[in-house]
């Protein structure tokens, strides 16, 4: 037995010195792989949405390294809004940056499609910080597969276009205007007399250049990095709508994480929202300069008159949307 038992020691510590069996011992070779997040938008670079989502990617590396590696993939590398809204809760990606798109999936996000309802980045911050807000809107998602982690910026929009300078809703009679997907914007231009088409944001640029469509709506950051004004006579400061966005993370994937991994995920997600509205604040103010530089001629709105014409569309979002009548309350008493 003795005998035997040497000739085991023997053949163990040969098979370990040539490399081979399961030794299992933590080494660098043998460490796990980062768990790889890929997180996708629309946003071209240098927009506020690449800013932002390559913000979070470095935040997120840099807490959980070793761990976690986001990777950011912009200019819809990934997909169209509808597409990610898809690819999420079947592994295609693990992270995307819905904006109003966000309306097609839970009924109530059209509260954000409300023309003026946000009127400034104070309020949004309060409006992203109440408790009952948040859980009206974001309770529910994991249900349809994918969770909300925070609330970015996509920003105050703005209308572009061929024909005409647009100071009251009238002025947009005829024109036709590209829109994101989602009921509420169709509504709201639909009332103000325009000729509203929704098409995928990697497509707007040639549809303005061909003359497909006479127009657009996006704020700042969105025109400029896009390359709109390239394209366009007139910027229209309508602000009529203010677009969140959202830090999206399939549910699926989500449930697989540790603990750890996820409180971090948020806590980094609901510190970016500051970030962007910061961010879009500062690009806001730069902008302006630059996309009125070229042959694009910058007007102001009467947007009183703005405001009137959008009252039917408050009423068709009460009567439509189970309870969207008390959320639109809850959030203008946060102004």
């Amino acid at each position: 037995m003795k005998k035997r038992g040497k000739v085991l020691i023997a053949v163990f510590l040969t098979i370990v010195a040539a490399g081979g069996g399961t030794y299992l011992v933590s080494t660098p070779s043998t460490a796990a792989a980062p768990i790889e997040i890929r997180f996708g938008h629309v946003g071209f670079p240098n927009s506020l949405f690449d800013i932002t989502v390559n913000e979070y990617a470095k935040r997120v590396n840099a807490a959980l390294k070793g761990k976690v590696e986001v990777k950011a993939f912009h200019s819809s590398q990934l997909g169209t809004d509808e597409a990610m809204v898809k690819g999420i809760k079947i592994g295609a990606l693990e992270m995307f940056l819905p904006s109003t798109i966000m309306s097609t999936v839970e009924t109530k996000f059209g509260v954000f499609e409300m023309p003026y309802i946000i009127v400034n980045r104070a309020h949004m911050k309060k409006v992203a910080g109440d408790a009952r807000v948040r859980d009206i809107l974001f309770t529910p998602i994991p249900e349809k597969g994918m969770r909300l982690l925070g609330y970015w910026e996509n920003g105050f929009r703005h209308v572009t276009n061929n024909v005409r300078p647009i100071n009251v809703p009238d002025d947009l009679k005829g024109i036709k205007l590209r829109i994101p997907g989602g009921v509420w914007r169709a509504k709201m231009f639909k009332a103000y007399g325009a000729n509203p088409s929704p098409m995928p944001f990697a497509e707007v640029y040639s549809a303005l250049q061909s003359g497909v469509m006479d127009a657009q709506e996006n704020p700042f950051p969105q025109i400029a990095s896009a390359k709109f004004h390239e394209v366009q006579k007139y910027l229209s400061l309508t602000g009529h709508v203010y677009t969140p966005a959202y830090a999206a993370i399939s549910e699926a994937f989500w449930q697989k994480l540790p603990k750890d991994v996820r409180q971090i995920l948020e806590k980094i997600a609901v510190e970016i929202g500051d970030f962007a509205r910061s961010e879009g604040e500062r690009l806001d103010k730069e902008l302006a300069v630059k996309l009125t530089g070229g042959q694009m001629k910058m007007n102001e709105v009467d947007k009183e008159a703005f405001i009137r014409a959008s009252a039917p569309i408050y009423h068709e979002f009460d009567v439509e949307v189970k309870g969207g009548g008390d959320l639109v309350k809850l959030i203008q008493s946060l102004r």
